[in-house]
């Protein structure tokens, strides 16, 4: 009888073993996988009826948040990254997209980075959002990144665009779609070094490239645009981390826009979102066909002069918000279309563990309980078989 006992001791424990395992490999690596299944790339209107193998697909995502040495507990930037790097991983491996952008707040400190810190922070950064040879990855630079306007400082800037490769303006053309990537933190408008450097870059390409979509007929303006670096005769998709000037999220809808107590609150100028005058500056120089920004980690979509459309992406963090997504693009020169996946609700995964523990509870309540009356049973018999 106690050879019964260990044999059903084991297969109990090993029972629960395989079961929690199971659990935990769903919950930790298979959930993302319906999630984005779900998920397809957009079909432009000028492909409506056959499937738009030219046009150039790309995903778009911000307010990753990396956190650094300062703030967090170990437990929740082990979380945090591990989850953004199985939906980054999953993302890449089903949707393969041509191109990643990252709309800034790459990492939740880097303004307050030691050398030592900022080195750790980049690596863990390679190592979540590795990915294919013939994926290119452009993040842009973020308030968090580089600090707001009064902590931005030279320094922190050319570490930044040193690892990223990136510049604080420029035009990336990819297969006839130009993408205008803007260092938003710098557009304070107060004339300080750095925004006039990069004012006077954005002036600068914004002739280049209206030189580029303008037919050049007149003499004066083929000697104009004499010397100037030519690109796709098509109008910019603007991507950068502030939101242009709007005075609230109170129009903004759907499940993952800003909570309603938070909606309504009126937004600051040059802290949660560009200044009226450098978002008309923008606006007025690139005349641009889609805006992409972030920043305020949630959702929303806006129309500007009643015709160019600006799509906040929210946070990829599930720290910042419990329903994560990210945007998919599809281009051409002359037409568009997004779509938006969302990721898998953290309080869904909680509810999963919780209520597989409490399966495995009752599971082995009721197996000890059994294995009780039938022990109880067993000793009854031999009772009555001694007394006879």
């Amino acid at each position: 009888m106690f050879g019964l006992t260990g044999r059903c001791k084991c297969s109990l424990v090993l029972s629960l073993v395989l079961s929690a395992s199971c659990v935990f490999l769903f919950c930790e690596y298979g959930i993302y996988f319906p999630a984005i299944l779900r998920c397809s790339w957009p079909e432009m209107k000028e492909n409506t009826g056959s499937r738009s193998s030219g046009a150039l697909r790309a995903l778009f995502l911000s307010d990753t948040h990396l956190l650094g040495a300062i703030r967090g507990h170990w437990f929740d930037k082990l979380r945090r990254e591990w989850q953004m790097e199985r939906a980054f991983q999953t993302a890449m491996w089903l949707l393969r997209p041509e191109m990643v952008f990252i709309l800034g707040d790459i990492f939740d400190e880097g303004k307050w980075s030691s050398p030592q810190d900022w080195e750790d922070d980049v690596r863990r950064f390679k190592q979540i959002f590795r990915h294919p040879s013939d994926t290119e990855l452009v993040v842009l630079i973020g308030n968090h990144d580089i600090g707001f306007h009064h902590e931005m400082t030279r320094y922190k800037l050319e570490r930044f665009e040193k690892v990223f490769n990136v510049t604080s303006a420029r035009i990336l053309t990819k297969r006839g779609v130009n993408f205008l990537l803007v260092n938003s933190v710098a557009l304070h408008g107060d004339h300080c070094p750095i925004c006039q450097s990069v004012e006077n870059e954005l002036h600068s390409l914004s002739q280049a490239l209206n030189c580029s979509v303008q037919s050049l007929q007149s003499e004066s303006m083929r000697h104009r645009c004499r010397d100037l670096q030519r690109y796709a005769s098509t109008p910019p998709i603007l991507l950068q981390h502030y939101p242009l000037y709007r005075v609230s999220d109170a129009e903004c809808t759907g499940e993952d826009a800003a909570p309603p107590n938070e909606r309504y609150q009126l937004f600051h100028e040059r802290y949660d979102v560009l200044s009226q005058d450098a978002s008309k500056m923008l606006l007025w120089w690139f005349q641009p066909r889609l805006i992409l920004s972030g920043h305020t980690h949630s959702a929303c979509e806006v129309l500007h002069e009643k015709r160019i459309p600006e799509i906040s992406v929210p946070s990829f963090s599930w720290r910042n918000r419990n329903n994560p997504s990210f945007i998919l693009g599809s281009f051409s020169q002359s037409d568009y279309a997004l779509s938006k996946c969302f990721l898998p609700e953290e309080s869904s995964v909680i509810a999963v563990y919780l209520g597989s523990a409490m399966a495995l509870a009752l599971i082995t309540l009721g197996h000890l309980s059994l294995f009780r009356g039938a022990l109880h049973i067993a000793n009854v018999l031999l009772g009555k078989q001694k007394s006879l």
